[in-house]
């Protein structure tokens, strides 16, 4: 679910007295770079790109079983994998087990970003909102079903494959890992999806329904997955070179899929003071737009809309293009995709030279989150590498990412994501 529009109102809470903006405090992460915030750290200062192949299939589309295809496919073989990351510093292995591949990363960067805030979760869970963004939901236990049912019979489908199959079952077993009795949401809008969660959330703190929030995107990557993604001509392809992303570069030709999980901890700002809390970033405006031209699988052809869209958006909460000093751009390396942002990134600044661009993406890959911690992260004042991936300057898209030149914190960063379908989303942060 998302909720569009309204998601360009403001994000100040009135807790009685005054106006004080939302705040990030807590960051938790898994990816293939490692757990934590350190680690997502250290991968974007060294613009590390930690990937590995990812396995075959077998006549059933499953990865450890029965006899191998004898057909290579063509196309994008590299992945981002969690799987192998060790959890049980925040997650036990008896309690584990029980869930699929997303609840497991879920649980343990929801562990991970209440540690990073200092967050009592035992006294201070009672009615925190849980909201989280997913693009695929469960794959493994949906493709688990689906193998029971074409191999013996629809009788034959385990409750305990059914129970974590849908797309909320991450977002159930964070509330229950944590004992949040508040507001328990789950977001479907494809890229876009982290962004709308974070604005959800804000709401919900907003309007009284909860105190604190956290704010998840979470995904696995399994192989068949990876190959009907693969199959649709949204993953990179090598074609005589290396296989990355390779984001406004004129040779992009796809995205490197992640898979793992986010978390972030979102309270408002006199909460977060009372309890000795250090923010991370401030939530200062939050933006939706939906471009109705866009297909079912692809991104639209109305760049200009929805420029107009974020620009009105921003001027209604006080604004001003100029003022902004960074951005971080979902760009992922797609053709058109990224073609759409950079005709709407050039449309929002008119004649005036774009500040610095991160495209987290190029290091940490798309899906899982890490672009939202990236964000979180690059507004927070740490430093980013040279874009991965990048060498030649696409004329049509007029874009050149970070070089990795030394700059001093942002004032004020743009955050922002197109996703496939016609979702949209930006944000404001601040340090």
């Amino acid at each position: 679910m998302s909720d569009g529009a309204a998601a360009s109102e403001g994000t100040a809470v009135d807790d009685g007295a005054g106006i004080r903006p939302v705040v990030i405090s807590g960051l938790g992460w898994v990816g293939a770079a490692g757990c934590g915030r350190q680690a997502l750290t250290e991968a974007l200062g060294d613009g590390r790109v930690v990937t590995s192949r990812v396995e075959d299939l077998d006549s059933y589309g499953r990865q450890h079983a029965g006899p191998r295809h004898s057909l290579d496919y063509p196309g994008g073989r590299l992945a981002h994998l969690a799987a192998a990351q060790d959890l049980s510093p925040w997650l036990h292995p008896r309690k584990a087990r029980r869930m699929s591949q997303p609840s497991k990363f879920a649980v343990a960067a929801a562990h991970m970003a209440c540690t990073d805030a200092s967050l009592d979760v035992a006294s201070g869970a009672g009615n925190m909102a849980v909201v989280l963004a997913t693009n695929f939901g469960p794959s493994s236990f949906t493709e688990g079903i689906l193998e029971q049912i074409y191999t013996e019979s629809p009788e034959a489908v385990s409750p305990f494959l059914f129970t974590e199959s849908v797309a909320n079952a991450p977002t159930a077993q964070v509330a229950l890992a944590l004992g949040a009795t508040g507001p328990n949401i789950t977001v479907t809008q494809r890229e876009a999806g982290c962004l709308l969660a974070l604005g959800r959330a804000a709401r919900e703190i907003e309007n009284g329904r909860a105190e604190v929030a956290l704010v998840l995107a979470v995904d696995e990557m399994t192989a068949l997955l990876h190959r009907v993604l693969n199959r649709f001509g949204a993953l990179a392809r090598a074609r005589g070179g290396e296989e990355m992303a390779r984001p406004f570069d004129l040779r992009r030709n796809g995205t490197l899929a992640a898979e793992g999980a986010c978390a972030l901890v979102m309270e408002s700002a006199a909460h977060c003071e009372r309890r000795g809390g250090l923010p991370l970033a401030r939530l200062r405006a939050q933006v939706a737009a939906f471009d109705p031209t866009a297909p079912s699988a692809g991104w639209g052809r109305r760049p200009e809309a929805l420029e107009q869209r974020l620009r009105q958006g921003l001027r209604s909460q006080g604004v001003v293009v100029d003022s902004i000093d960074r951005i971080v751009s979902g760009a992922g390396g797609h053709r058109h995709g990224d073609w759409v942002e950079a005709k709407l990134l050039r449309a929002l600044w008119g004649e005036a030279a774009l500040p610095p661009v991160l495209v987290p993406k190029a290091t940490v890959g798309d899906y899982a989150g890490g672009f939202l911690a990236a964000a979180v992260l690059a507004a927070s004042g740490v430093p980013f590498a040279s874009t991965p991936g990048f060498q030649q300057r696409d004329p049509d898209l007029g874009i050149v990412p970070h070089d990795g030149s030394p700059s001093a914190p942002p004032r004020r960063l743009l955050v922002s994501t197109l996703g496939v379908g016609g979702s949209a989303a930006w944000m404001v942060l601040e340090p």
